[in-house]
């Protein structure tokens, strides 16, 4: 392609990992969005990779913190970030706002949690979320909350009464029901009782890599089939290996594609756009990091200690570029890679995100 499309990043990271605070905050089982380093280097990596807005994990994903009041305070805090950085940032309430962010050489930044427990048994507090700009809600992590399961929840159940209503709401305020992270029930469940499209904004194909993190083919044929999203991580779980490679991002990217229609798919890659520098030393924390996910609950299959939470080649402010130059490779024209890359998101929050304030 001789011009680099949208960029949009269904769940992705903004922080300098080589950072003390990020360094020191990536060992620990319950990093915040306070120790995040959203730096110069941070800042000038997004901008230079040709990120247009990205997705980030703010509030209570697990831990002993209390989840409502918890969430409040990261979301503040990143109001803050956005604030303090209002020249390369973007707050996206909108989809006007990614146009705009685009428009103007800013990263969006899109408001998106990877838990609903902070909602407690309120279905209420679903409002304040989105007055707040919250606008992507994940249902569950991996482990099973009042919701439904999680991925690696041993009994699959399906939605909760609860989760039932919270769906309801979700949709009430026109919020994105993401699905990533859930068990196979409790995502079937939710795309069926859903009254607009939901989404998986993190994910891998289940009939390539036999992982309870990826979503097995009627996962990913019924979200699509009712308008939604699916985004292709950057995570070793595309490989039972454990060790993932660009290449199988493509694969994954491309039976995403032959299963949902190239109308549904995108990318959500986990990571951040700015590489870490000394992998020796982070392969040195990862298997602590690892175990205590481990004994906590909240790992997954396929999570151990030599496995990196992202792709050695597909890193850094290259990444997008590199995997357009592969889906290239691989025949796809420029059409299909500007859906894949950010069009098919954008076009997903139109029909979720509520009219009057999607531009």
């Amino acid at each position: 392609m001789t011009t680099t499309p949208l960029i949009i990043n269904a769940l992705g990271q903004l922080d300098n990992p080589n950072a003390p605070r990020s360094a020191e905050a990536a060992a620990e089982l319950n990093p915040s969005s306070e120790q995040l380093t959203v730096d110069a280097r941070t800042l000038a990596d997004a901008r230079a990779s040709g990120l247009t807005a990205v997705n980030v994990t703010l509030g209570y994903t697990m831990g002993d913190m209390p989840p409502y009041e918890h969430t409040l305070h990261e979301i503040a805090v990143w109001d803050r970030i956005v604030r303090d950085n209002e020249a390369d940032l973007l707050k996206v309430r909108t989809v006007a706002d990614v146009h705009r962010a685009h428009r103007e050489g800013r990263t969006g930044v899109i408001y998106g949690f990877q838990n609903a427990v902070a909602v407690g048994e309120d279905t209420g507090r679903v409002a304040t979320f989105a007055e707040l700009g919250v606008r992507v809600v994940q249902l569950t992590y991996n482990q099973a909350n009042h919701i439904g399961d999680g991925s690696m929840a041993p009994d699959n159940r399906g939605l909760t009464d609860f989760g039932r209503r919270l769906v309801d709401a979700l949709n009430d305020h026109h919020l994105m029901v993401d699905l990533s992270h859930s068990g196979e029930n409790t995502c079937l469940d939710a795309a069926r009782s859903s009254r607009v499209p939901v989404s998986v904004n993190h994910t891998g194909c289940r009939a390539l890599a036999d992982l309870p993190r990826n979503k097995t083919d009627e996962e990913l044929r019924l979200v699509a089939s009712r308008g939604g999203f699916v985004g292709i991580y950057f995570m070793p779980f595309l490989n039972t290996s454990g060790h993932a490679c660009a290449a199988d991002v493509v694969e994954h990217i491309d039976h995403a594609v032959n299963v949902c229609g190239e109308d549904h798919v995108g990318i959500g890659t986990d990571g951040t756009v700015t590489t870490i520098d000394d992998l020796d030393a982070y392969r040195d924390r990862l298997a602590e990091h690892v175990e205590l996910r481990r004994a906590a609950g909240v790992g997954a299959a396929g999570e151990r200690g030599d496995t990196l939470p992202f792709v050695l080649d597909l890193r850094g402010v290259e990444q997008f570029r590199e995997l357009i130059r592969l889906l290239e490779c691989r025949g796809y024209r420029s059409a299909r890679i500007e859906k894949i890359m950010g069009r098919n998101f954008l076009d997903y929050a139109e029909r979720v995100w509520a009219p009057e304030t999607s531009g």
